[in-house]
């Protein structure tokens, strides 16, 4: 009889730990990595100037990535193989955050101005952005995902 209350504690404590598991494992949302800043365009005229040409990732790692528009154009950023294969924690602009149940097609600026996206990748690869319309100005790159 004296093993069974001791057989209940061991189940009771198995049991915390698997409930605590989850909580103490790695979570993909802390130690952001703050990617370089990736400006489109300079405030002395030469609109299709990129500071970034590529970043080399690490997937299951959690970034974020700040993109500046700084030129006069119309700056339309896609990459839409990187963002279906990233997990998207939120996107910042003007300290307002959005949530997205998803990665989002495009990140448009009609203005002058600064998105911040935070994200994981999720898989390994090679992916190309553009600037739609730009593109034969030399508005383009890759990201790396290793």
């Amino acid at each position: 009889m004296s093993r069974v209350p001791a057989l209940f504690t061991a189940l009771a404590l198995l049991a915390g730990a698997a409930l605590t598991a989850p909580a103490s494992a790695a979570d993909l949302a802390r130690n952001r990595t703050n990617l370089p800043e990736l400006v489109l365009g300079t405030e002395d005229g030469d609109d299709f100037f990129v500071s970034q040409k590529e970043l080399t990732l690490e997937g299951g790692k959690f970034y974020r990535l700040e993109i500046t528009a700084k030129g006069q154009k119309e700056y339309m950023f896609r990459a839409p193989d990187f963002m279906r294969d990233i997990w998207v924690n939120q996107i910042v602009i003007n300290h307002l955050e959005v949530h997205p149940m998803g990665a989002p097609y495009a990140l448009e600026f009609d203005d002058q101005g600064t998105i911040a996206i935070d994200f994981v990748p999720m898989r390994t690869g090679e992916y190309t952005w553009s600037i739609k319309g730009l593109e034969d100005k030399g508005m383009t790159g890759k990201i790396i995902v290793k």
